[in-house]
Parts: C-alpha cells; structure tokens; sequence
C-alpha cells in the first residue's frame, strides 16, 4: 500500500489514495498505522477517495479505528495532496465574506457533508494554505450530543471525579466540549481528558478543549481528542473554541488561535453564520507500507 504521511500544524495523519488503492478494512489498518513504535505514527488514518457529489471524499478514522465525522487539520491536507497531486481539477477562486480571497476551490464530500475550501498556491504552484467553510455549529445540546435539553450549552457545571468545572459544548460535525482556564499548562490533561470524554453526559464520547483568554481576538488551547488522546492540533476543536469564546461573550468572531502545533485563524462570520478555518498542510513524505 502507498501512503503519503502529511501534518495540519501538528496534527497527523497516514493519507491513502483511494483512487489507486484499495483498503477493505480502514478501521483495523487504522490502529496498525497509527501505533508510534510499530506502524507509521499517526494521529490516525485518512481516506482519499472519488465522490459522485464533490471532487474528492475523505474518510477520517482515530487511532483507535474509530470513525469521526470531520478533522479540520485533515481536510486541509486532502486539499493540498488533491491539488498538488492533480487527483481532481480544483475549481475557481473562492472568498470568505469580508476578508479574503483564494486561487482555487475544492469541494471534500465529508461525514457532514460537502465542505468547500480555498487554496493559496505558492510560487512553486504548490498549495501553501488552505481556508475551509467549515460550515455553520451545531448547538442544541441533544444533537451535539449532550444529555442536556439545552438550546445552548455555556459554561454549564459538571463533575468531573468530584470537581465541579464549567464547560461550554459545541458541535463542528463532531462533538467539543470546552472548558475555560487561567493556564492551559498547569492542566493535567493526560488525567482529566479521558474522564471527560468517557463522561456519562456524552453519548457518543466528546473532544476535550483547554482555552486561555489571551484578548478578545486571540486564545491559546490544548487538546485531548476523541480515541486519538493528546493532540499538537484540532482543526474542528478551534472552531469549536472560538465559537464557545464568542457565545460566553469572553471573544470576539475574528480569533488567531494558539495551538502547540501552530497557530489557526478563525471567523464565525454573521453573514452566513459558517465558521471559516484557515491553517497550513504540509506533506512530510510517501512510502510504502
């Protein structure tokens, strides 16, 4: 099997191209791929395949073979290995209202559904960043889910091994829970993340968000995600944190996000309440495995 590994600020995955390969079992190949010691290394495995309603599909699943609904690190790098590999014809430029303009577009059929982004092509014709129209969040507690029937989800007590912590919930395809601190440092995420995400409350598990404050346009977070663990990066989880720090009133809708992996830029835009998510992809290298 050819594999090309590639990274969104941190946030790693095995791409395979669909189109020449055949995978009849994604989940178990999966675990294998992604073990650090034994397999590849990865935060989990990703599918580029044809679609008949966009110009590729992607198929995202954790390290633990599960499969989610979106990872906003991993669509930008389908959209470079799409373009720079000639995979599909990307199409015309693409704008996000009242702030930028793109080459090219790419539209990615998704668990949520088909996602447009646009591609910045560097000198070398390559493709340098990527904005995704990540779509509008989805914010009643039962479709998150959250066993809460609450239209929206802000700073709302749990307890969590006996300490009560305040959490604003938040779905960008998938599942966020976020939680406002002081200093993401001194969280012991190694602990806490995965009784969060195993908490009674979420039916489907949940991603586990740390945010600092730094202003009302800029934040720093850190990650525990969903069957992956600790993350550099979460494109979907920014999002998610960004429009938890505008629906707390702590944000504003333009956010630089700060993530150990690198940094994000995001807008809620009101227009047409979609929330743009703009970052690098880079290709690390191919194999085979």
């Amino acid at each position: 099997m050819r594999f090309t590994k590639m990274h969104g600020i941190g946030n790693d995955y095995v791409y395979v191209n669909c189109f020449e390969e055949q995978i009849d079992d994604p989940a178990r190949l999966a675990v294998v791929v992604s073990n650090r010691h034994t397999g590849i290394g990865s935060d989990g495995l990703i599918l580029i395949a044809p679609s008949e309603i966009a110009d590729v599909k992607m198929r995202m699943f954790n390290a633990d073979g599960s499969e989610a609904q979106m990872c906003g690190n991993g669509i930008r790098c389908v959209a470079k290995y799409t373009f720079d590999h000639e995979v599909a014809q990307a199409g015309d430029e693409f704008s996000v209202p009242g702030l930028a303009t793109f080459e090219r577009s790419l539209q990615v059929e998704t668990g949520r559904g088909v996602l447009t982004l646009g591609l910045k092509i560097g000198n070398d014709g390559k493709v340098v960043q990527v904005c995704v129209n990540m779509g509008q969040p989805i914010l009643n507690g039962m479709d998150i889910p959250v066993n809460i029937e609450m239209e929206n989800i802000v700073d709302q007590d749990i307890n969590v091994n006996n300490q009560v912590l305040q959490m604003t919930c938040v779905s960008m395809g998938n599942p966020h829970a976020v939680f406002f601190c002081e200093n993401v440092e001194n969280i012991d995420l190694e602990h806490i993340g995965p009784l969060i995400e195993n908490h009674k409350l979420f039916p489907e598990r949940i991603n586990v968000h740390f945010v600092k404050i730094e202003g009302p346009n800029e934040i720093t977070m850190r990650t525990w995600e969903r069957g992956s663990g600790i993350t550099l990066a979460c494109g979907t989880g920014a999002c998610a944190c960004a429009v938890a720090g505008v629906l707390s009133g702590r944000c504003e809708r333009n956010v630089l996000a700060h993530l150990p992996g690198g940094d994000l830029e995001l807008n809620w835009c009101e227009d047409d309440n979609c929330v743009y998510m703009t970052g690098t992809a880079t290709e690390v290298f191919s194999g085979t495995f």
